[in-house]
């Protein structure tokens, strides 16, 4: 390996704590790399398992040449601290150097995952009421506004210092602007650019997208991984919409900069502290304090009972002493309007006291002290320790757990502050904090609450959200509640969620917030908490939200290794090993499984193992490898067998059929799927027997067996629909349209395939969609209308060039080829089959005997057409 210092400009390995986000960490180890020489990865990866071995590290968890490599990969989402800590120390084995990577890596990745937490909304906050003043500044966007072409997309920046009145004063235009002209949709997100506490960095501009495109309707396995395709797929979503955009509490431009939809018709309003200047066509507001004569026309609507007193000055002393500040003038009022025996000039004369007796730094300062000291003792104690709370938002059930009090209470409570200003309610029922509001609030819990009674506040808070999770998956999946750990009644009150669709609605309000409780439980010792929330969240997780599932697992595994729970840790690796295969990141997900798998053996956990097993089995599958996906089929429906689980039994059957269907062993696939219909259905588990029925109806089509099919597959539309699974019904209608094709009944078939088309162009579920174009091809084929097919043949094979979808790119090449055929085309229906051929031999798949045929039918039709 040549030395370092024969690399000129590498003098100095790089330094990791300059580092801000996971790219600039990745992009540093690559320089520490070839400062090193440049060493082969298998090279690092001999090295890294050579140290962990010694440290006495089991095989299992050992890394593999490509999760090393991966490592190394920009663009990642998240990192794996320990092995890139041992590649650091693989490179450079320097105690104090090691230490710096091990730092900046807990700094950055959780910054990361913390960055990635946010709630979009699709809907303004409340418009506060008596709003008053800013008469320019709402002039002038109005004027901007009205000037610009009809067609065109407008961006408004809203900046000023804290407290001023800058998200107020946007959600009142974004309300007027919304009175006036109908929009289709409203979002509004706070993208928490300067939160007082470090743990909750800026959001992260793809998070947001996120959320973004799942409220225009896109299923989270659809969602685009980088953000310059989140923002494409965003922006092509709004084409021909009116849409209006709030992004509150901006960072700076970059982090808006993909936000902005960029399509005529949008509205994008923003408000910063910042001033947004290279927002080249935006319309610039700057607002300041109120004016002397706004402040106190403010004052005096929101306090129209109380007088004067003897001093006829007494309002522009309160307004002096808050020093015009909208928030402070806020807080103020809430005071006065809790002393309805005091007058103006008694409010004036007790800020000016409490000035010089407490020496205030600062107007905010003064205003947030005298608000939180009139408060009776049990409503600053619900403010401090509200505070403490990991999420942007909550409701009345998380503060009562917070306080140990009642539900009546708490939402008594939090309805004072937010008339008094201290809190704010983003939602009815849900309420957040200023920033600045919380900052305060954190200081003086700091100083008044005991570290014990803080974390006891905050351990009952996290046993009610594991409760309440665990309560709402009871509804959801009864037949899986076995497998959950063991979750603790709470102390305080819980929602009901016995009915399906309040327990639906609890996950879905409160995903942000779960997925913050998972990451903060990691890193301040609840670790179990992080362990149970993550187990019990998979199957919720896993229907349509990886890249929450990665963060949530991820620290359930971490917190599992710091825990030395072997069984904790091989159930996480499953997770991320079932969600890597979710995005179709092969090589990550047999990483994970096969790490499962070894710590499932050593420990001796037969269920755990069959769950794992069934994993790497779909895992070998999509890589091509069938024989160990077989085998790993096979072995988990005998774990199934032993440990008298006929759920894993089941599972285990449907996806060995699913395999035998993909190789064209139709009769096997269907002996297997009918024997998973039945456990599926003597256990009660209705989602696997939906999933059973349509595999069996799919196959049964296949064998020709079309009476038997329609019954299965009209069963499993039933139960698709029942549970609102959308992607579940459109395969369902897509395989009636196969089988009415089939049957030589077109016009059914071509209306189940564009019902079908219809949901997946939906949910943006493109390989889905480019099946149903193929089968509308081979619909239209069938009843002779041979333009139609091509048409539709052409578009599946562009969708899947473009996205990538080989299988349905070779049916596309078919079907092309059957048309050329038929116009008696041999030279090109040949070329096209020729590459159908070369792609299904290569995916290992049963229909290039099918291709074979069609080849060797074209010879004996055209004998002498190619020579």
């Amino acid at each position: 390996m040549p030395s370092p210092q024969s690399l000129e400009g590498f003098r100095a390995p790089a330094d990791p704590g300059q580092a801000e986000t996971i790219e600039e960490l990745v992009e540093r180890l690559r320089l520490l790399k070839i400062w090193a020489g440049d060493p082969s990865y298998e090279w690092i990866k001999d090295r890294v398992n050579a140290a962990w071995t010694a440290a006495g590290r089991p095989a299992g968890e050992l890394a593999g040449k490509t999760i090393v490599a991966d490592c190394f990969r920009l663009g990642r989402r998240r990192l794996n601290t320990d092995l890139v800590t041992a590649i650091v120390q693989a490179l450079h084995p320097d105690v104090g150097y090691v230490t710096q990577w091990r730092q900046a890596l807990q700094v950055v990745t959780g910054r990361a995952q913390a960055a990635a937490q946010v709630r979009v909304r699709d809907s303004l906050p409340p418009v506060l009421a008596g709003f008053t003043g800013r008469v320019a500044e709402l002039a002038e966007a109005h004027r901007a506004l009205h000037d610009r072409e009809d067609d065109a997309a407008a961006v408004v920046s809203i900046t000023g210092m804290a407290g001023v009145g800058k998200t107020e004063l946007a959600v009142h235009l974004g309300d007027r602007l919304a009175r006036q002209q109908k929009f289709d949709r409203i979002f509004f997100v706070n993208l928490r650019g300067f939160h007082p506490d470090a743990a909750q960095p800026p959001a992260n501009p793809a998070a947001v997208l996120e959320g973004f495109l799942r409220l225009l309707g896109v299923p989270g396995q659809q969602i685009p991984h980088s953000l310059p395709a989140r923002a494409a797929a965003y922006r092509s979503r709004l084409a021909g919409t009116r849409v209006l955009i709030v992004l509150d509490n901006a960072a700076d431009e970059a982090q808006v900069q993909s936000l902005l939809p960029q399509t005529a018709g949008c509205l994008t309003l923003i408000t910063s502290r910042r001033s947004l200047t290279d927002l080249k066509d935006a319309t610039h507001l700057k607002i300041e304090v109120f004016s002397a004569e706004e402040a106190k026309a403010f004052l005096a609507r929101s306090t129209p009972q109380t007088p004067i007193g003897r001093d006829p000055a007494a309002a522009g002393r309160i307004v002096l002493r808050c020093g015009r500040l909208p928030l402070a003038l806020g807080l103020v009022i809430g005071h006065i309007r809790t002393k309805p025996g005091w007058t103006l000039t008694d409010h004036a004369d007790r800020l000016d006291q409490r000035h010089r007796d407490r020496r205030m730094d600062t107007e905010m300062e003064l205003a947030f002290d005298l608000s939180y000291r009139h408060q009776p003792a049990g409503r600053q104690r619900l403010l401090r320790l509200a505070a403490l709370h990991p999420g942007d938002d909550m409701d009345a059930y998380a503060v009562a757990a917070l306080t140990g009090g009642s539900l009546d209470v708490a939402e008594s409570d939090l309805r004072r502050l937010h008339d008094d200003h201290l809190m704010q309610q983003s939602i009815p029922g849900r309420y957040s904090f200023h920033d600045l509001v919380r900052a305060y609030a954190t200081g003086v819990g700091a100083d008044e609450d005991a570290p014990s009674e803080r974390r006891s506040a905050l351990t009952r808070l996290f046993d009610h959200y594991l409760a309440t999770t665990a309560a709402a998956m009871n509804t959801l999946h009864p037949v899986e509640m076995q497998r959950w750990p063991q979750v603790s009644s709470p102390v305080t009150a819980t929602p009901d969620l016995t009915a399906f669709g309040a327990a639906v609605a609890w996950l879905d309000t409160e995903r942000p917030t779960l997925v913050a409780v998972a990451a903060y439980t990691a890193g301040h010792g609840w670790l179990t908490h992080t362990i149970r929330l993550a187990n019990i969240l998979f199957r919720y997780l896993n229907g349509g939200y990886p890249a929450d599932a990665l963060i949530v697992h991820g620290h359930a595994r971490e917190a599992a290794h710091h825990c030395g729970d072997v069984a904790a840790q091989a159930h996480a690796l499953t997770s991320l090993g079932a969600t890597h295969l979710q995005l179709s990141n092969y090589g990550p997900a047999a990483e994970d499984l096969q790490q499962a798998v070894e710590l499932f053996r050593q420990v001796g956990d037969h269920s755990g193992l069959a769950r794992a097993l069934c994993n790497l089995g779909h895992v070998e599958t999509w890589m091509g490898r069938y024989q160990p996906a077989t085998d790993h089929f096979v072995e988990a429906m005998a774990l199934g067998r032993q440990t008298n689980d006929p759920r894993v039994h089941a599972r285990a059957l449907i996806n060995l059929g699913g395999l035998e269907a993909r190789l064209g062993q139709f009769e096997a696939a269907v002996d297997h799927h009918a024997a998973a219909l039945a456990l599926c259905r003597e256990t009660g588990d209705r989602a696997s027997e939906a999933t059973a029925l349509q595999s069996l109806g799919h196959a049964e089509v296949r064998l020709g067996q079309y009476g038997s099919a329609a019954v299965h597959l009209r069963e499993a539309l039933v139960h698709y629909r029942h549970f609102g699974s959308r992607s579940g019904e459109a395969w369902t209608l897509n395989v009636l349209g196969l089988a009415h094709t089939r049957l030589q009944q077109h016009a059914q078939a071509i209306e189940y395939h564009q019902r079908a088309l219809a949901i997946f162009q939906e949910t943006a579920d493109r390989d889905s969609e480019a099946s149903a174009i193929n089968g509308l091809g081979e619909a239209a084929y069938a009843a002779g209308r041979i333009a139609t097919a091509l048409a539709h043949h052409s578009a599946a094979y562009a969708l899947c060039l473009e996205a990538d979808i080989p299988k349905e790119q070779a049916r596309a090449h078919l079907g092309i080829g059957h048309v050329h055929r038929n116009l008696v085309n041999p030279t090109r229906a040949r070329w096209h089959y020729e590459r159908a051929l070369a792609i299904y031999t290569e995916l290992g798949t049963f229909e290039a005997d099918r291709v074979r045929a069609d080849l060797a039918a074209i010879d004996t039709d055209h004998p002498a057409a190619d020579g």
